[in-house]
């Protein structure tokens, strides 16, 4: 049985202020409740021109899900654990984990971060960091479409990444009226983050524009699924996230993602006593 994915949802994130003060713009491109995004907590889309000297963030703690993070542009970070343009990083923080984003100096950056739910069984699972580095990630280019794929299977590629929970993250690029078929789990929850360019999905009329997300049907069967699409008349580039949804309920706190209010309670006691480990102390 054929089935063909269609849009069910356009958004466009508006801009915000971020939390790094002057130069920190963020777009939050996820809206609406966790159980329609499901695995997807929140994507924000931060871009940053910090034309100072003056330290920007610091050590922060998270629990009970996973960052997700690809940069799009700049770079961040510190050796060894460094991230440049292309790079992507996914931090378990599982059980609980501090880490530290402190920008020093003057940068410009574009970075997309996603929190991605964890299976409830995994949800106190022991931190880790894994890394991939642009020139690491598996990638095709052919008939007029650029893939680099970052999590997941797709077109024939499969990226070295583990996952908890089953997680496609691609940046695709389609030279201008070229037309694909890509084909994803029909039960995983599917959305277009578009870059650059439009693209339309299917046979729809309305296409996809540079800033708007575009989510698709979720069908209730395990078999692949046909993602038609075909590129604007100057082209396209966007990320595509598909994920499999845990289907657990989660509660959500500032930086904690838990099963339950008591939790919450226990991972800010546990960080103010200073028994959360930084992530530097378990990466290697």
């Amino acid at each position: 049985m054929l089935i063909k994915r269609k849009l069910t949802k356009i958004h466009t994130p508006q801009v915000q202020p971020g939390f790094l003060g002057p130069g920190h713009i963020a777009r939050p491109v996820i809206s609406g409740s966790f159980s329609e995004s499901d695995p997807f907590i929140l994507l924000m889309d931060d871009m940053l021109d910090k034309k100072d000297d003056e330290p920007v963030g610091g050590p922060h703690p998270h629990a009970g899900f996973e960052t997700v993070s690809l940069l799009l542009e700049g770079e961040m970070g510190d050796e060894p654990h460094k991230m440049k343009s292309g790079d992507f990083q996914i931090m378990t923080a599982g059980s609980g984990i501090i880490h530290t984003e402190t920008i020093k100096q003057r940068a410009k950056m574009r970075l997309l971060q996603l929190w991605l739910n964890l299976p409830k069984k995994a949800r106190t699972t022991v931190p880790r960091l894994q890394e991939l580095s642009f020139e690491n990630a598996p990638a095709l280019s052919e008939n007029g479409i650029a893939i680099k794929l970052y999590s997941g299977s797709l077109a024939g590629l499969n990226s070295p990444i583990e996952n908890y929970t089953p997680l496609i993250v691609a940046d695709i690029t389609i030279d201008p009226d070229v037309s694909t078929v890509l084909q994803i789990p029909a039960n995983f929850n599917s959305f277009l983050y578009i870059l650059a360019g439009n693209v339309k999905v299917s046979d729809e009329k309305t296409k996809l524009n540079e800033g708007q997300a575009g989510w698709l049907d979720l069908l209730d069967n395990a078999v692949q699924s046909d993602l038609q699409l075909t590129a604007g008349e100057n082209g396209t580039r966007f990320i595509l996230y598909a994920g499999k949804p845990t289907g657990d309920r989660i509660v959500s706190h500032a930086p904690f993602i838990a099963d339950s209010a008591e939790d919450i309670q226990r991972l800010y006691r546990e960080y103010r006593q200073g028994t959360m480990k930084h992530i530097s102390t378990i990466a290697d």
